[in-house]
């Protein structure tokens, strides 16, 4: 018969994670979650259309339309390139706790290149809530001329399409 022992205790140090493990993780989630808003905010991009009915021609607003907008989407691509090329580097540095490449070449790439990649988000939705508020108020002012001199019913209704739309 043999004597029942105690279980053996857990090593604290093995089970907590290190920091350098737990960046390396913060980071990885952050590249997924940008990865998946730069996607959900380039499908809005790109399907998003306001169509306008006036009395003599149909008008439908797109994404092309608007210098500012093209900007968004060619944004949204490079960032979606971007961080998609970044993705292996994470995915290994948080598995295998040795990052993909260890010249200082492409940690100069990461770092400069986190950098441009932030700067030119951030141009992004600076120049598409300009555009925003500008088409927004050049097309209110436009009802509100229209209504003084036709006194049109459904300048309303185009205006409620357009408030949808931005």
């Amino acid at each position: 018969m043999s004597i029942p022992t105690a279980p053996p205790q857990p090593n604290e140090e093995a089970q907590a994670p290190s920091a350098s493990s737990l960046m390396a993780i913060i980071a990885l989630i952050l590249r997924i979650i940008t990865w998946v808003c730069l996607i959900i905010s380039t499908i809005i991009i790109v399907t998003t259309t306001a169509t306008i009915i006036g009395t003599y021609q149909t008008v439908e607003i797109h994404f092309n339309d608007i210098i500012a907008y093209r900007y968004v989407l060619v944004v949204n691509v490079l960032g979606l390139v971007y961080t998609k090329l970044q993705l292996p580097s994470s995915i290994r540095l948080v598995i295998s706790g040795n990052p993909l490449w260890k010249s200082p070449g492409f940690l100069m790439y990461d770092f400069l290149g986190d950098k441009i990649l932030l700067s030119l988000l951030a141009t992004e939705v600076g120049a598409a809530f300009g555009a925003t508020l500008d088409l927004k108020k050049d097309l209110d002012d436009l009802n509100d001329i229209l209504r003084e001199n036709y006194k049109n019913t459904a300048l309303s209704q185009i205006r409620v399409k357009l408030d949808d739309f931005f």
